[in-house]
């Protein structure tokens, strides 16, 4: 039919497969959360509908308003939120939640999009990097406030797009410098990562001697990148003193082991890790694990869901469901690059890039490589909220993507 020519089927296709797979299983972990999560998709599948009958250049001139609705919905929470788990990141509706953080998200996708889409953006120009970065980081200072940790992670996420479009890979290599710093001092003695800074810097310092202009402001600018790195190593134990004590232990786990917190916070990512692990290669079998209906991860249908997918289908179905998620944002990537219109590829490596971020540290959570943030797995996770600001993102990016297919431009 013609009317379908520019639909990318492979995409949609997988988005399908992935809200199936993932019913099946919340249904597997409770079967009322399971026939919720399929009333959530039938509404995000009307949405997506309603969407694709609307006209693209919709979403470039409503970003603004989009935008400030995101971050009026973050606002909003620190007089009328409802604190869940120990976050006050929720409204409550009756017998209905809502998390505005996820649309937050949506907004500022399409503001940042529609800025760097106009003409007078040059990330070489100071304006366009300050602006740029100010649509970023007013959603995530409010984050941050509430706070927020996992979601102020995936804000990061805005910041692929923008490499994409210019931003220096230096930015990147700069915070990988401090991440590092921040993280070593966690583990080993400040004063040996102050000696390590000190050693690696002479070294890079001698073997680029000739490149350097040297005068006082180059000087200046190295002694002052050391006193911040050395003032971070020798801070980094001071700020984990000062976290609350779930969030302390969280760090901790990783160092120490969820051994050492199994009562605390180590009870989750050892069952987690243990229904995994006893999954095998085919798994126990749908309804069949042991870990899973015992109830013994709590949060199981939410963030730590990809346990139940180890326990009942195994290394296999684990693989499978990984192997389906990097073809989509692959997918998402491939078609960005091949936009005609700035404004769509922008959009379109910033869902891209919040899908890599949340996938990322959702799988890396559950397996022991992260700290629990409280991170879903898009369209995995139980939740309304979630399916349904991930499912706009979906087909605003298709529906962007279909115009352009059929533009004759």
């Amino acid at each position: 039919m013609k009317w379908a020519e520019g639909i990318d089927k492979l995409g949609l296709t997988l988005y399908f497969l992935l809200c199936a797979f993932a019913i099946v299983n919340i249904y597997s972990v409770d079967a009322t959360l399971g026939k919720k999560q399929l009333i959530f998709f039938c509404i995000s599948t009307v949405v997506g509908i309603i969407i694709f009958l609307t006209r693209s250049k919709f979403f470039e001139n409503m970003s603004g308003l989009f935008y400030i609705g995101g971050v009026l919905l973050l606002i909003g929470l620190f007089p009328f939120g409802k604190e869940i788990l120990g976050q006050k990141n929720w409204y409550k509706f009756g017998s209905f939640t809502m998390q505005p953080v996820e649309f937050a998200k949506i907004g500022t996708a399409l503001m940042l999009a529609n800025y760097v889409s106009g003409p007078d953006f040059n990330l070489k120009y100071r304006k366009s990097l300050l602006t740029s970065f100010a649509i970023i980081g007013i959603p995530a200072i409010v984050v941050l406030a509430i706070p927020d940790v996992g979601s102020l992670l995936v804000f990061t996420a805005f910041f692929i797009a923008l490499y994409r479009e210019g931003l220096s890979g230096w930015f990147f290599g700069v915070v990988f410098i401090f991440a590092a710093v921040f993280l070593i001092s966690l583990a080993v003695d400040p004063l040996y990562v102050v000696y390590g800074i000190l050693l690696i810097t002479a070294i890079v310092v001698f073997m680029n001697s000739y490149r350097i202009h040297w005068n006082v402001l180059s000087i200046a600018s190295i002694v002052g990148i050391l006193a911040v790195l050395c003032g971070l190593a020798f801070a980094t134990p001071k700020i984990l003193e000062k976290l609350p004590k779930h969030q302390r232990e969280r760090i901790e786990v990783l160092y120490k082991g969820e051994k050492a917190f199994r009562d605390t916070s180590g009870y989750n990512l050892l069952y987690s890790k243990t229904a995994i692990g006893s999954g095998g290669f085919f798994g126990k079998g749908y309804r069949e694990g042991s870990v899973t209906q015992g109830k013994f991860v709590p949060e199981q249908e939410t963030d730590y869901i990809f346990c139940t997918v180890g326990e009942e289908w195994g290394f296999l179905g684990s693989a499978m469901l990984v192997i389906c998620y990097v073809v989509f944002i692959g997918r998402i990537y491939y078609l960005s690059e091949r936009q005609k219109s700035i404004f769509n590829r922008v959009f379109g490596y910033c869902f891209g890039s919040i899908l890599l971020m949340h996938f990322a540290i959702n799988l890396g959570m559950v397996m022991g490589l992260f700290p629990t943030v409280g991170i879903p797995l898009p369209f995995f996770s139980y939740g309304g909220s979630s399916l349904l600001a991930f499912s706009i993102m979906t087909f605003i990016f298709f529906k962007l993507n279909y115009t352009d297919r059929n533009s004759l431009v």
